[in-house]
C-alpha cells in the first residue's frame, strides 16, 4: 500500500506545496501529465464545510481527466469533531485535519483553501451557524478566494435551499457560495480586497446532487434531470495504471482521524451536477462547455499555445530533455502576456516542467530542524543537472538577503554541493499555524494579514532562490529550507525547518480541579531549544490563588533536553475559576508558549505553538464511593477528570467482565459510543444488569444511531429507544423536572446555574422513547424547538440504579465545568450511603 501510494503521489501532484514532504521523483508520464494541464486554461472550485465533505471522485476527475486547475474550499478545518487516531482535539485537531486534506489533495491533484470559520460543533440550522461564524466575515473570505483563484465553475457539495434538514454548516457553505457567486464581480463589495486582487465573475454554479438528497435511489431515478449534467467519473487512466475511482478512494482515505480509510473500487460511476446559475451546457458531460479553456482565452496566448500544443503532440517520452528550447521559447512568450493571473500561474507550472525534463535537483537542507530568532546555522545546498543540456548555476540567495554568485556550469550528473550560513533575524516570527497566532472566538479565527486568508498552511520559514540559465535563458526557482535526516527503522525523512523560541513550557494537565482547600503541585516542564539555556520561571495566577515560590531558576545544558519545576498552588476558600500560566525569562525575553508536536506517518510532522495555560477550578463538591469502573468507548478524558475529584478509576476491558467481577466497584461508567465501537460489549450485558440488580450504579453515556434511526438493542433493563435528538446550543435553558430526585439533591444540590459555562453543546443522541420505570430528570431545547426530556434518565433496577445520559460530559468534565462535575458526582453517588462497597 505504501509503495502504491508513494508512486501515485508522484504521478499526480509532484510539485507539492507542503514544505516538509520529501522531494517527489517525477517520471516521464508525470511530465507529460503536467504538460497537458499546462495547456488547459480552466478552473473549478468545489465548496463545502468540513474536511471529508469534499467529493474526491469529482475533484480527481476534474484535475486528472479534464486537466482543470481544481480547488477545494473547506469553510472550516474540522476543529469541532472527534479524533479516532490520537488525543488531538479543537485547534490541534483542526491542524491535523488540515494536513489530512493536503495529503488528499496531493493524491487527487487538487488545491486546498480555507476560510477563517471555526468548526464550533454540530449546528442544526444555518441561522445559528452564520450568527456564530460572523456571516459577513466568512462571506468576505469566500469572495476573496473566488477573486484570487478565479474559478470558471463553482460546485457546491450541499443544497442551499434546504435549511434545517442537515448540519447547519453544510447548508451555510452552499448559501455563502450562492451569494458570493454574484458578489465577487461587484467592485462595491469588500472594496478593500481590490487593493491586491480584482473582481471576478464565475460562469456557472452547480449543486453536486445525488439520490441521497432525494431520499432514495428510486425517487432520484424518476427525477427530472434536464437541468443536470451527468459525468462518468469512473474513467481509467492508462498512463497511471489506475482508475479515477481508485485515486479518489486513496485520497479520501487520508482522513484517518475520522475513520475514512476505505476500499477502492473500479468501473463506471456517475456524478450529477444541477445547474444553479449560468447557462446550462449543451454537452451534458462537460462542465466547461462553451468556456474557452485554450490559450486563446487570453490576449497574446495564441503564440504560447502554438508552441505548447505542438510540444504536447510531439512529446518524446524517451528523451524529454530535447524539448528544452521549445519550453524556454514558451516561457519567454508567457512573460509578455498582459493577464497577470494566468502569467503567474503558468510561469510557475512551466518552470517546474523545465526542472523535470532536465532532471534538475535543487535542495536547501538545514543542519538542524529548528533555530531561534537571533541564531544562525549552516544550510547544505545540493544542485544536480541530470541531462546533457547546458545549465549554469548563476547564484544562490536566501530570503534574508544573503547571496552568493556561483557561475558554475552544471555538468551532466555531477553533483555540486555548497554550504551557506543562515542568520535568523531577531524579529523573525515563530513558526506555527498562522490562524492560531492570535486568540479567536468560538466561531472565528483571527487572521489580520489579508494575504494569508484562504491559505491552507503557513508559508515556509525561509526560502532559497536558485538563479539558473538553461541554454543561457535566466529563470529563478525558489525552494523552501527543509530538514533532511534518517532513522534506522524508517530511512530518509524530511520535515520543515521552523523557527522556535529559545525555550517552551508546558503543564500536562490543562484543567486542574480543587475539590477542597488543599494545595496541589503544578509541575511545569521547560524544554530547551538552544544549548546552555539559563533563565527563570514564574507562575502567573489569578486573585485569591497563592504559590509557594514566586520565581525559580533553571539551567539546561543541551537543546532538546528538559527539566521540570514544580510550584505549589493553593486555592481560595470560595468557588472560583481562573488560569495559571508559566512565564519563562531568558536574557530579558519573556516566553509563554507551549510547543506541541503532531506526528503521524500519513502527514508531515507539525509543530504548534500555543499559549501555555491551565484552567484551575475551585469547587465545593461532595461525593460518595471511591472506586469507579470505567468501560472505555470511543475514547475520552472522563477517567482522568474523575480522578481529580478524588475517585480511583479502574479501566475495564469488556472481555474481562464475568459474573460478579463488577461488584467491587461503587459505580460503573460506560464510555461514549462504547456499544458502537465494541461489538463484544453486548454479550456482557447480562453481567452489567446483574451488577445493577445487586445494588450497583451503572451510567451509560451516549451511543449513536444510524441514519435509519436504528440504535442499540437491549441497551437497558427496560424499553429505551435512542434517537438523533440533540441540543446544540450550549447556553440553552435547562429545566430541572425531577426537583426532588436524589440525583439533583444529594450530595450536591443542582440548580439551573450549574448548567452555565457548558461548552460546544448540551448533549446528543437523546432517547426519545422510554418506559415508565425511567424518570426524566431534565428538560432542554434549542431555540424554536420542542423541549427534549431524554438527556438524563434514571431507573431503579433491583437494588441499584441504571442511568442513561446523552449529556456531553465527555466535553464538560475535561473543560472543567463545575456544574457538570457536581451532577456527575451525584450520579456516581446515588444511594451510596445505603450501599457500602468493598474496595478492590
Amino acid at each position: 500500500m505504501r509503495t502504491v501510494l508513494a508512486s501515485l503521489i508522484g504521478l499526480l501532484f509532484f510539485h507539492s506545496t507542503v514544505i516538509s514532504q520529501a522531494p517527489i521523483k517525477t517520471s516521464v508520464t508525470d511530465i507529460y501529465h503536467s504538460l497537458q494541464k499546462l495547456n488547459f486554461l480552466g478552473t473549478a472550485l468545489y465548496i463545502a464545510a468540513h474536511p471529508d465533505d469534499e467529493n474526491t471522485r469529482l475533484i480527481s476527475y476534474l484535475s486528472n481527466e479534464v486537466k482543470a486547475q481544481t480547488g477545494y474550499l473547506s469553510l472550516t478545518r474540522g476543529d469541532g469533531g472527534q479524533n479516532l487516531i490520537g488525543p488531538e482535539l479543537r485547534e490541534l485537531l483542526g491542524t491535523l485535519r488540515t494536513q489530512e486534506l493536503l495529503a488528499a489533495r496531493r493524491i487527487d491533484g487538487g488545491e486546498q483553501f480555507f476560510t477563517r470559520a471555526n468548526d464550533f460543533g454540530y449546528s442544526k440550522h444555518p441561522n445559528e451557524t452564520l450568527k456564530i461564524w460572523d456571516k459577513e466575515a466568512v462571506l468576505n473570505d469566500v469572495v476573496w478566494i473566488i477573486r484570487n483563484f478565479k474559478p470558471d465553475v463553482i460546485i457546491n457539495r450541499f443544497d442551499h435551499r434546504s435549511p434545517g434538514t442537515t448540519h447547519g454548516h453544510h447548508t451555510s457553505s452552499a448559501m455563502l457560495s450562492v451569494e458570493a457567486f454574484d458578489l465577487a464581480n461587484d467592485p462595491s463589495v469588500f472594496p478593500n480586497q481590490l487593493e491586491s486582487t480584482e473582481v471576478w465573475q464565475p460562469k456557472r454554479l452547480f449543486f453536486n446532487t445525488s439520490w441521497w438528497f432525494y431520499g432514495s435511489e428510486d425517487k432520484f431515478l424518476k427525477a427530472n434531470k434536464s437541468n443536470m449534467l451527468s459525468l462518468d467519473v469512473g474513467v481509467y487512466y492508462p498512463l497511471k495504471g489506475l482508475s479515477n475511482n481508485e485515486i479518489a478512494a486513496l485520497a479520501s482515505s487520508q482522513h484517518l482521524c475520522q475513520g475514512f480509510g476505505r476500499l477502492s473500487n473500479r468501473g463506471s460511476e456517475k456524478e450529477y451536477l444541477e445547474v444553479l446559475k449560468g447557462n446550462t451546457p449543451k454537452d451534458p458531460t462537460n462542465v466547461f462547455e462553451g468556456i474557452d479553456t485554450s490559450w486563446s482565452r487570453i490576449e497574446g496566448g495564441e503564440a504560447v499555445g502554438e508552441i505548447l500544443y505542438a510540444l504536447e503532440k510531439e512529446f518524446d517520452f524517451t528523451n524529454p530533455a530535447k524539448h528544452l528550447p521549445a519550453l524556454l521559447k514558451a516561457h519567454k512568450a508567457i512573460q509578455e502576456l498582459k493577464d497577470e493571473h494566468w502569467k503567474s500561474l503558468k510561469t510557475k507550472a512551466l518552470e517546474n516542467i523545465i526542472l523535470d525534463i532536465n532532471g534538475l535537483y535543487l535542495e536547501a537542507s538545514a543542519t538542524a530542524p529548528h533555530m531561534y530568532p537571533g541564531g544562525n546555522l549552516p544550510i547544505n545546498i545540493e544542485v544536480l543537472n541530470r541531462s546533457s543540456n547546458a545549465v549554469t548555476l548563476k547564484s544562490i540567495s536566501i530570503a534574508n538577503g544573503q547571496e552568493e554568485n556561483k557561475n558554475i556550469v552544471l555538468k551532466e550528473n555531477n553533483k555540486e554541493s555548497f554550504q551557506m550560513n543562515l542568520d535568523i533575524p531577531k524579529n523573525t516570527p515563530y513558526t506555527t499555524p498562522y490562524w492560531l497566532t492570535e486568540k479567536g472566538s468560538i466561531g472565528m479565527y483571527t487572521v489580520k494579514d489579508q494575504d494569508l486568508i484562504g491559505r491552507p498552511e503557513s508559508p515556509a520559514a525561509f526560502e532559497v532562490t536558485f538563479e539558473l540559465t538553461p541554454n543561457g535563458y535566466p529563470i529563478r526557482i525558489k525552494k523552501p529550507v527543509v530538514y533532511r535526516y534518517s532513522k534506522p527503522d524508517k530511512g530518509e525523512l524530511y520535515q520543515d525547518f521552523v523557527v522556535l523560541p529559545k525555550a517552551s513550557a508546558s503543564i500536562k494537565d490543562k484543567v486542574l480541579i480543587f475539590p477542597n482547600d488543599q494545595p496541589k503541585l503544578i509541575p511545569v516542564t521547560i524544554k530547551a531549544h538552544k544549548d546552555n539555556l539559563k533563565g527563570e520561571i514564574q507562575l502567573h495566577y489569578g486573585k485569591g490563588w497563592q504559590v509557594d515560590k514566586e520565581v525559580q531558576f533553571f539551567n539546561i545544558e543541551k537543546k532538546g533536553d528538559q527539566t521540570t519545576i514544580s510550584f505549589q498552588l493553593s486555592p481560595p476558600t470560595e468557588e472560583d475559576e481562573s488560569y495559571v500560566s508559566p512565564i519563562i525569562k531568558v536574557n530579558g525575553e519573556e516566553i509563554s508558549k507551549e510547543l506541541i508536536e503532531i506526528s503521524y506517518d500519513h502527514i508531515p510532522k507539525q509543530r504548534v505553538l500555543l499559549p501555555t495555560e491551565t484552567k484551575v477550578v475551585r469547587i465545593n463538591i461532595d461525593k460518595a464511593g471511591e472506586h469507579i469502573g470505567y468501560i472505555v468507548g470511543a475514547g475520552d478524558d472522563i477517567p482522568e477528570s474523575l480522578e481529580q475529584i478524588g475517585y480511583k478509576v479502574h479501566k475495564i476491558d469488556p472481555l474481562t467482565i464475568k459474573s460478579r467481577t463488577l461488584s467491587q466497584f461503587d459505580a460503573v461508567v460506560v464510555g461514549i459510543r462504547a456499544y458502537n465501537v465494541n461489538a463484544d460489549l453486548k454479550f456482557k450485558q447480562p453481567y452489567l444488569m446483574d451488577y445493577v440488580k445487586e445494588g450497583g450504579n451503572l451510567i451509560v453515556q451516549y451511543n449513536t444511531v444510524d441514519r435509519s434511526g436504528k440504535g442499540i438493542e437491549n441497551l437497558a433493563p427496560y424499553p429505551l429507544s435512542l434517537s438523533r435528538d440533540r441540543v446544540t446550543e450550549e447556553n440553552s435553558a435547562v429545566e430541572i423536572l425531577a426537583k426532588n430526585h436524589p440525583v439533583v439533591t444529594t450530595p450536591n444540590i443542582i440548580t439551573a446555574k450549574d448548567f452555565d459555562g457548558w461548552v460546544q453543546e448540551r448533549g446528543l443522541y437523546f432517547p426519545h422513547q422510554w418506559s415508565n420505570e425511567f424518570t426524566p430528570i431534565l428538560s432542554m431545547h434549542d431555540q424554536g424547538e420542542e423541549a427534549l426530556k431524554g438527556s438524563l434518565l434514571v431507573a431503579p433496577f433491583g437494588k441499584g440504579y441504571y442511568m442513561y445520559t446523552g449529556l456531553s460530559f465527555f466535553r464538560e468534565l475535561p473543560a472543567g465545568v463545575p456544574g457538570a462535575f457536581k451532577l456527575f458526582a451525584n450520579m456516581l453517588s446515588l444511594d451510596k450511603e445505603k450501599n457500602n462497597k468493598k474496595n478492590p
